[in-house]
């Protein structure tokens, strides 16, 4: 694993999922984003359980960690991450985010993912309430809250889903990022702002436009000032 390591929080990074890029040019893919100045590419694990939708494993993870000095943030959409956590991290993840969902000893998953060397992160659905993160999100370095039901990407932004933000920005303080994922482009972007993400997972509206450096900026670009 790379010694690259998330960005102090309350600064705002606009962090491109790969779900919705062009497998078949996957490493041109990356490098046309880094040259926006983007500093980390999220990384969508799927296992077809936890999901019905099944994407990477470490061995993809491993061949772009060669071709890419971002940092690598793994989404486990998995039901057994503290079975597989260690095998992402060695094949190049500096993050791990997993689900508050999934029967695992969290507490003990977040001091694994620290101990190798990676940070950690929480995530909790849409039909999820705040309160199922609110002992282990302090212990995290990252909290993500869905946006959209996770599995696929071009899903609809589900605002209901997005207020959580304001109350999980409650619970860690400014020094904890936090993280949305799902229909986040241009218009949606300062809502999610306003409540207090500052990392914004950016899919289809990225990648469903010809330009993804100018498709980057725009979502820059509709940032409020905080």
């Amino acid at each position: 694993m790379s010694d690259l390591r998330l960005a102090k929080a309350g600064t705002i990074e606009i962090v491109p999922s790969i779900l919705n890029a062009d497998f078949a040019h996957i490493a041109d893919e990356i490098a046309e984003i880094a040259s926006a100045g983007v500093g980390m590419v999220h990384l969508d694990v799927m296992d077809g359980h936890f999901v019905p939708n099944i994407t990477i494993g470490p061995p993809v993870i491993a061949k772009l960690r060669k071709c890419s000095n971002l940092v690598f943030d793994a989404h486990l959409m998995i039901s057994e991450p503290d079975r597989y956590a260690q095998a992402f991290i060695e094949a190049g993840a500096n993050h791990i985010t997993f689900h508050i969902e999934v029967p695992a000893k969290h507490e003990d998953l977040i001091d694994s993912i620290h101990d190798l060397g990676a940070t950690a992160g929480i995530c909790l659905n849409p039909e999820t309430p705040v309160e199922a993160i609110e002992k282990i999100a302090p212990l995290c370095d990252m909290v993500l809250v869905m946006t959209v039901h996770p599995g696929f990407g071009g899903q609809k932004f589900i605002p209901e889903a997005a207020k959580k933000v304001t109350r999980v920005r409650e619970i860690v303080g400014p020094d904890i990022r936090i993280q949305v994922d799902g229909g986040i482009d241009p218009d949606t972007t300062p809502t999610v702002v306003s409540y207090g993400a500052d990392t914004l997972v950016v899919g289809n509206a990225i990648f469903s436009n010809p330009d993804r450096v100018a498709a980057i900026n725009a979502i820059r670009n509709a940032c409020p000032v905080r």
